[in-house]
Order: C-alpha cells, then sequence, then structure tokens
C-alpha cells in the first residue's frame, strides 16, 4: 500500500496525455497567432471598439456603449507589441505582416480614444515597433 504525502499532488489522470498529445502536434506559428488573436480582441474589447451591450439604462436603442479601459488596453497592446515583435522573424511575412496590421490598428484606436494621447514612440508598444502616427 502507497500513501500519498499530503502536500503532495497525486499522479495526473490518464485523460490528459491525449491533451498533451494534441498540443504538442501543433505548429508553434498556430500557438503564437492564437495567441495574439486572443490580445488583440482583449484589446479591442478593453478600448471600447466592442459591440454595445444591451440593456435598459442607456441610448434611443436600449443599448449601453461598452466601457473603456485604457490602463488595460495598455498593457495588452504592450504585451502584443512584445510577441509580435519577438516572433515576427520566425514566422516569416506571410503570418507576421497581418498581426503587424492589427498591432497598428489597436495603437492607433488607444491614441484616438486616449484623452491625453502619449507623445509619438510613448504609446503601448511603440518602444518595440517605432512611433505609430495617422
Amino acid at each position: 500500500m502507497t500513501v500519498t504525502p499530503p502536500n503532495s499532488d497525486p499522479a495526473p489522470p490518464n485523460d490528459l496525455e491525449p491533451s498533451l498529445r494534441d498540443i504538442a502536434e501543433v505548429p508553434a506559428v498556430e500557438v503564437v497567432t492564437t495567441v495574439a488573436l486572443h490580445l488583440m480582441s482583449a484589446s479591442a474589447v478593453k478600448l471600447g471598439l466592442g459591440e454595445p451591450e444591451a440593456s435598459g439604462r442607456a441610448g434611443r436603442d436600449g443599448r449601453e456603449p461598452p466601457e473603456v479601459d485604457l490602463d488595460e488596453a495598455r498593457t495588452l497592446v504592450a504585451a502584443l507589441a512584445g510577441l509580435i515583435s519577438a516572433s515576427a522573424p520566425r514566422l516569416g511575412t506571410f503570418h507576421a505582416a497581418p498581426l503587424r496590421d492589427g498591432l497598428r490598428t489597436l495603437q492607433l484606436a488607444f491614441r484616438e480614444a486616449s484623452p491625453i494621447p502619449d507623445a509619438p514612440g510613448a504609446g503601448p508598444g511603440e518602444d518595440l515597433t517605432g512611433p505609430v502616427l495617422p
């Protein structure tokens, strides 16, 4: 009879093994682009670019404008810039170009949403991408 010490994790169930094998088969380019798309989506939501929410509190159409959280958006856009800048040489132009375009769009949206725009080159991720101007 074996006794598991109180603070140790038991062996993982066998159900995880197929999942781990599936992850191992996913090419790195797919993992990077998937993470980048998640960061883009989250950034867009934090910048208020999502669909207005249905509620009984605002507007003639009963929709409330999406909330803007520039602090959170700054963090997400900067993380996206880091991911794209670090991985672009390995991804190649075919995969990196659309990611760069999406990043630039989000950087411009951040500048537009900000009541006091950052100086050129000081916006989120611009230390990695260079200044983004309209």
